[in-house]
């Protein structure tokens, strides 16, 4: 399965911008549907910018997974870690734990191999 990134490259969607978002500085760019009567963005009259349509989402096999090209799982104990899989699935820890069990999953995700998201401030990076 390809990291999504690389498929977001590979389709290149255009930049979806606000109306005359160029043209006035308090604007920000933050792309919002037009409505305005007669409206040339609205209407797609050329030489506008492109509109948001369902047409440029991505697949759907690839709309669930984290930029890392994982699958996003929530954990909050590890016998959790026993239903999945390293090399399709990375683990988020809950915030709901408190760090002494943090770092019990952490550690045993770890040590199965999965890449964990979210890895405690107390061990020092992840992986």
């Amino acid at each position: 399965m390809l990291p999504r990134r690389i498929l977001r490259k590979r389709r290149q969607t255009p930049e979806f911008v606000r109306q005359e978002s160029w043209r006035y500085v308090r604007l920000r760019t933050g792309y919002r549907r037009p409505r305005g009567k007669d409206s040339r963005m609205r209407l797609q009259r050329s030489g506008s910018p492109p509109l948001a349509k369902i047409g440029y989402g991505s697949p759907s096999r690839y709309r669930s997974l984290h930029p890392s090209g994982y699958r996003d799982v929530l954990v909050s104990s590890v016998t959790e870690l026993d239903t999945l899989r390293p090399e399709e699935d990375a683990v988020r820890i809950s915030g709901r734990l408190g760090l002494k069990k943090k770092m019990e999953v952490f550690e045993a995700a770890r040590a199965k191999g999965f890449k964990v998201l979210n890895p405690p401030a107390k061990a020092g990076g992840g992986s």
